[in-house]
Formats: structure tokens, C-alpha cells, sequence
């Protein structure tokens, strides 16, 4: 009767307190990578993981994620992102080139807090339908509290690829070339971008999570090259935007 009551209460990998942070952003920035016209866009935002005493810093750029492993100073998981079409209809530079699918990109994630103002993350993820590549992303931000409910942030990014994820966004072969008038272009893997990213948030209220931010990359590598950037576009992109979130706390038996 002892063992079968220790069973009983024996708890499962999910059983706990979680929250669900859900919003949107709203911002005006290329209307493609390597573009130098902008455009007013809008995406959602997700977040999924253990409650906690510590208040988890978070930014814009974080993928959907699940944590799995989550012990304050450390989160490690699943992350994924969403990937709109692009094509012709996007932006008239990109008119005779073969569109970016709708798809996505799934893989894992992990953060660590090497000091309480301080936060390192890492993302890799494969493409799904839209390429076939690989994607990883690095980013370090320091972030004070300037009030109760006033956060500033910021910090450097990098961005990383292998080639099929290059030839899906930047190659031209000789059939495109033809059609789009650009010239003929096969990328290799390496380094996609470099940049400084800043925010300032607000906590509204317990739930309730504003911020403002802006953003800057500078193409590199296999992206700097292509000749739809060198010919059309620009390496340096800019962003300015705002968002907001909602969060939802629960607990699973």
C-alpha cells in the first residue's frame, strides 16, 4: 500500500505551475532580407515555460519555444518559427526568382543567465518546406531595471547558415538570372548577419507586457554577396518596432 500511494503521487515531467505569453509585434523594417525599401510588418509572439520565482528575461527575437529543462539560471528546449512566403508579390526585386515557401523552421534552444543581468542564447533550427538548410542564432543581452516596472536591454546578434538555406533566399541560377535580370549567383554556408539590438519595456500591469525596440544587422558572408543584395539591396537593415504580450498562468497535475 506504501508503494502503490508513492506512485500515485509521483509526479510527471510536465506536472507544475507554467505560463503561455501570447502577443504580437508590429514594426517597420526591409521588406526582405537585403532589401533597401521598408515596409510596416506584424508577427506573433510565443512563449511557453515553467513558472518561477525569478522574473525570466525575455526579447523580440526568441523564437516560439517549450522548455524542457528549466532551473532558473538555465532553459533548454524546443523552439520553432513560422516562414511567410516570399516571392514576386513581396517586392518587385524579387520578381523571376523561384518564392520562398510557407513553412517553417524546428529545432532547440538554450539560454543561460551567467549573471543576474545577463542573458546568452542560442537557437538551431532545420527548415521545413520553406528550405533545407540549417539556421543557428547567437545573442548576449544585459538588461537593468531603471524602475519597478521600466526594463532597458541590449546587446550584439549573430546569425549563421548553410548553403541550402543561402540558395533558398539568396542564389540566382542561370533560369532565374534570366528572368529576374540579376546576375547568376550559388551561395555557400557561412556567416548570415551581425548587429546590435535595444529595447525598453514596460510592465503594464502583472500580466501585461509593453515594449519598444529597434534593431540593426549588417549582411555578411554568403547574404553580403548574392547579387540580388549587391544589385538590389543594401547590407545594413534597419528596425524599429513595438510589441505587447499577454501572459497566462496554469497548472498541469
Amino acid at each position: 500500500m506504501p508503494h502503490a500511494a508513492q506512485a500515485q503521487d509521483a509526479q510527471h515531467f510536465w506536472s507544475g505551475d507554467w505560463y503561455l505569453k501570447v502577443g504580437a509585434t508590429g514594426f517597420l523594417g526591409a521588406k526582405y532580407d537585403g532589401s533597401s525599401k521598408r515596409l510596416l510588418q506584424a508577427a506573433p509572439l510565443i512563449s511557453l515555460g515553467r513558472a518561477g520565482s525569478t522574473v525570466r528575461f525575455s526579447s523580440r527575437n526568441d523564437n516560439p519555444a517549450f522548455a524542457f529543462v528549466d532551473t532558473g539560471a538555465f532553459r533548454a528546449g524546443l523552439s520553432g518559427k513560422l516562414i511567410l512566403t516570399r516571392d514576386g508579390d513581396t517586392s518587385d526585386d524579387l520578381k523571376g526568382l523561384d518564392p520562398v515557401r510557407f513553412g517553417g523552421e524546428l529545432g532547440a534552444f538554450a539560454e543561460v543567465y551567467p549573471t543576474d543581468w545577463l542573458r546568452l542564447r542560442g537557437e538551431l533550427r532545420h527548415g521545413i518546406r520553406s528550405h533545407d538548410g540549417l539556421v543557428g542564432d547567437l545573442a548576449a543581452d544585459a538588461f537593468v531595471d531603471v524602475s519597478d516596472t521600466v526594463r532597458i536591454s541590449g546587446g550584439p546578434r549573430v546569425a549563421a547558415a548553410t548553403s541550402d538555406y543561402f540558395d533558398a533566399y539568396y542564389g540566382v541560377d542561370a533560369g532565374e538570372a534570366a528572368a529576374s535580370g540579376l546576375s547568376q549567383y550559388k551561395p555557400s554556408g557561412g556567416l548570415q548577419s551581425v548587429g546590435l539590438g535595444t529595447a525598453i519595456t514596460w510592465q503594464a500591469t502583472e500580466k501585461i507586457e509593453a515594449s519598444a525596440f529597434a534593431e540593426y544587422k549588417r549582411l555578411m558572408g554568403p547574404a553580403a554577396d548574392s547579387s540580388l543584395v549587391k544589385e538590389r539591396g543594401t547590407r545594413n537593415q534597419f528596425l524599429v518596432g513595438l510589441s505587447a504580450t499577454y501572459r497566462f498562468d496554469f497548472t498541469l497535475d
